[in-house]
C-alpha cells in the first residue's frame, strides 16, 4: 500500500494469472473515512487480509466502489463488505451484467452456443468454460448493492461510463485524476471482448472511450494494472494506433477467397498456444476487431442457417 496522490493510496493484491496483480486505489472521503476501488478476487484468508488492511488504515473503509464485473475487480466484494459494513457502489448495468454471468447458470451453454458458431471446437470451448467454472468460488460479489449511473457524484467524484473493456465500466473523475480501472493501461492494452446480449460493437465503443480520455486530458491515470499512467493523452493515442494496426491485420487475416471464422482468424493473429482463458480473450477480441471491421464497411459478415458465423473481406 503507498500513497500515489494526495488522500489517495493504491493498495496492489496478488493474481494467479499471467497478470499476477491488480490495483485497488482508496479514496479519502469527506468523513474522514476511505472509499476503496475495487477489490481483486475473493481470498480463501480474506477476514485475515482484509483485516490487516484495516488495521493499516487510520479510518474505516465506508464505501466500495466497483469500476465493473470482471473477477480481479469485484470477487472480494462480499469479503470486504463482510469485514468492514461498507456499502457497495456499482453501475447498475454493470451489477446486472455481473448477475447474468456469475449469478445465472445458463449463461456458460449460452455462451458455449455463441463460441460454436464463430467456430471455436467443442472440445476447446469446453476446456474454456471450465476455466471459468473453476474460478468461480473466488468471485465472491456483494448480493446488496447501491446502483449507480453516469453522472452521479460519489464523494465530489464523477461517475464516468467508459465502456468497450465492459460494457458497463465505470469510472471516477475529479480535479484531473481519472481513476480508470481497466480503460488506459501502460504497458499493455486492455482486452476487448465480444460478450454475450452485450455491446455489438465493443471496440467501437473502446475508440469513443479513448477519445473522450484524449479530451479529458488527466494529469494522473490511476490504471487497475501496471504503472501509474502519467501521461494519459500519449497512450490513449498510442492504444488508438495499436487498434488501427490490429484492424489491418484483421483484414489481412481473412484473405479474399474462402468465409473464415472467429477461431481461424484469432489463430493467424495469436499464432502460439493459449491456456483456455487466453484462447477465450483472443476470440472475444478476435470477433471485437471482425464486427468494428462489419461497422466500418472493410469487412462482410456470413451467416447459414445452422447459425455459423464467418467472415470475409469487403
Amino acid at each position: 500500500m503507498r500513497e500515489v496522490a494526495d488522500g489517495i493510496l493504491q493498495l496492489t493484491l496478488p493474481l494467479p494469472f499471467g497478470l499476477d496483480h491488480v490495483h485497488c486505489y482508496l479514496l479519502r472521503r469527506p468523513t474522514g473515512g476511505w472509499l476503496l476501488v475495487d477489490t481483486g478476487l475473493g481470498m480463501h484468508d480474506w477476514e485475515e487480509s482484509w483485516g490487516r488492511v484495516a488495521e493499516e488504515l487510520d479510518a474505516p473503509i465506508e464505501q466500495i466502489f466497483i469500476t465493473h464485473f470482471h473477477p480481479d475487480h469485484v470477487g472480494g466484494a462480499a469479503d470486504v463488505q463482510r469485514v468492514t459494513g461498507a456499502e457497495v457502489l456499482q453501475g447498475a448495468l454493470d451489477h446486472r451484467l455481473l448477475l447474468d454471468l456469475w449469478g445465472d447458470g445458463t449463461w456458460a451453454a449460452r455462451a458455449f452456443d455463441v463460441f460454436r458458431a464463430h467456430g471455436v471446437p467443442e472440445d476447446i470451448s469446453g476446456e474454456i468454460f471450465a476455466s471459468m467454472d473453476a474460478m468461480r468460488p473466488e468471485v465472491r460479489y456483494a448480493e446488496s448493492v447501491t446502483r449507480l449511473e453516469p453522472g452521479d457524484d460519489v464523494d465530489g467524484w464523477q461517475v464516468m461510463l467508459l465502456g468497450g473493456h465492459a460494457d458497463g465500466h465505470l469510472a471516477l473523475w475529479r480535479d484531473g485524476i481519472l481513476v480508470g480501472g481497466d480503460n488506459l493501461l501502460l504497458e499493455i492494452t486492455p482486452n476487448i471482448g465480444y460478450t454475450l446480449d452485450g455491446d455489438s460493437d465493443p471496440l467501437g465503443t473502446y475508440l469513443e472511450t479513448l477519445a473522450r480520455i484524449e479530451a479529458l486530458a488527466p494529469r494522473l491515470t490511476l490504471p487497475g494494472h501496471g504503472p501509474l499512467v502519467v501521461d494519459s493523452v500519449a497512450r490513449a493515442r498510442e492504444t488508438l494506433a495499436h487498434h488501427d494496426g490490429r484492424l489491418a491485420e484483421t483484414v489481412a487475416a481473412l484473405g479474399r477467397r474462402e468465409p473464415r471464422d472467429a477461431y481461424q482468424v484469432s489463430l493467424a493473429l495469436w499464432a502460439y498456444d493459449l491456456v483456455p482463458i487466453h484462447r477465450r480473450f483472443a476470440v472475444q477480441e478476435t470477433i471485437a476487431h471482425l464486427e468494428r471491421l462489419v461497422c466500418e464497411g472493410r469487412v462482410r459478415r456470413h451467416s447459414d442457417d445452422g447459425g455459423s458465423v464467418a467472415y470475409t473481406a469487403a
